[in-house]
Order: C-alpha cells, then structure tokens, then sequence
C-alpha cells in the first residue's frame, strides 16, 4: 500500500517537476541570449485551470485568472552599423509616395537590419525582404540594389496604407504575413511573429524618431 502511495505521489508531482524545468529552462535562455523558439519573444503567462492543468501563453485570453511568470527580456535598441547609410535613398523615397521617413527606416531595421545582401528563408530580399513576385510587381529589376528596392518597397507600403485607410498596424500585419491573413481575420493575424513585428516595429519607429538625426534632403539635381 505504501508504494502505490509513494507512485502516487510521484505521479502526481512529475507535473510540477516539469513545470518548474520549463521555466528554469526558460529563464536560463533568455538569461544567456540564446535564440529559441518565438514564445520568447513575448511575455508568458501561467494559468491553472479547475481540474489543476497548468497552461502556458504568450497571449493570455480572457478566461481565467494568467499570471505572469516570465517577463521579455528588453533589448537595449540598436540602430545598425548602416542605419544612415541610406538616409537619401529612404527621404527620396518616402517623399515620393508620402511615407513617413521613420517608418520607413523602422521596417528596413526590423526587416533586414539596413543589410542590403539580405536574403530571408523564405527568398525574401534585400532592404526591405521583398519576394521575388512582389518585386516583379513591383518592377524591381534588381533586389539587391539599394535604391530600387527601398523604391519599391515604399512603393508596396503606400499601397497598403492606401488599402487600409492609413491604419499603420494593419499596413505592417500586411506587409509581414499578407493581405489575404489580414483580410481572412479581419485584422492583425494571430499569428506571433506577425504580432511581434508589428510591435517590433512601432518600437523601432518611436527610437527612429527620438534618436536618428534629420533626413538627408535630396539635392536640386536629384529632383
């Protein structure tokens, strides 16, 4: 009788065992800075529901009472050893097709990190990660070049904030995971990485425009 008692126990705080590795686990990563799943990229929650089942969640939803048991780890913003590189490229653009010039850097940085030899998993490339078909689209002969593809980057963002009556959140949503998930969901997609980059780069627009010096204004000749 004793140990099936003794297993008992043992089964019932293998859970809380795991549990408490998880979190350990957890903490240790983002303690040390190593790259792990995108649930880090956001706060956790823990919830226990009535029949004692603990849940975890990046995006806690009404029911039940969540508690936060892990915090985002906070980078201190960066803005790239090219942030001004491109300053003209990006006003002359901006100013073509009325986008605000700090977004514009904002989604570069978030997009590529103003690395112009970009290229993501998925063949996006370049400033601004567009895929070869939008690029086509776009006219963008060469996405690897700078200039054309901030253009036509700028270019496919004003028609998304044109198509979303200058709703920056959804133009962003848009951008990353397309317009057929923003309109399917009528919204910003619940898809995490799309809700971190739309976070991630509001972020990064607010720092653009506390922190990075004036736009370059293209000269008379440029015109």
């Amino acid at each position: 009788m004793r140990e099936e008692m003794r297993a008992e126990k043992r089964k019932r705080n293998q859970p809380r065992r795991n549990i408490s590795k998880l979190i350990i686990f957890l903490v240790g990563t983002l303690a040390g800075g190593v790259a792990v799943p995108s649930m880090l990229l956001a706060d956790i929650y823990k919830y226990v529901d009535k029949d004692g089942v603990i849940h975890f969640s990046n995006v806690p939803s009404t029911q039940g009472k969540w508690i936060l048991v892990i915090k985002e780890k906070r980078v201190h913003f960066n803005l790239g050893r090219n942030y001004e590189k491109y300053n003209q490229e990006i006003w002359k653009a901006s100013q073509r097709y009325n986008v605000d010039y700090h977004l514009v850097k904002a989604v570069i940085k978030a997009e590529s990190n103003f690395n112009p030899k970009a290229v993501s998993r998925a063949g996006a490339r370049g400033l601004m990660q567009l895929m070869p078909q939008t690029a086509s689209l776009l006219q963008v002969n060469d996405s690897f070049h700078p200039e054309e593809n901030i253009d036509g980057g700028v270019r496919y963002l004003r028609y998304l904030l044109n198509l979303y009556n200058e709703n920056v959140r959804l133009a962003l949503a848009a951008y990353n995971a397309g317009e057929t998930a923003v309109y399917k969901y009528r919204g910003i997609p619940p898809y995490q990485e799309t809700r971190t980059y739309v976070q991630r780069v509001l972020r990064y627009y607010q720092d653009f425009r506390r922190e990075s010096r004036s736009p370059v204004h293209p000269s008379r000749s440029e015109n």
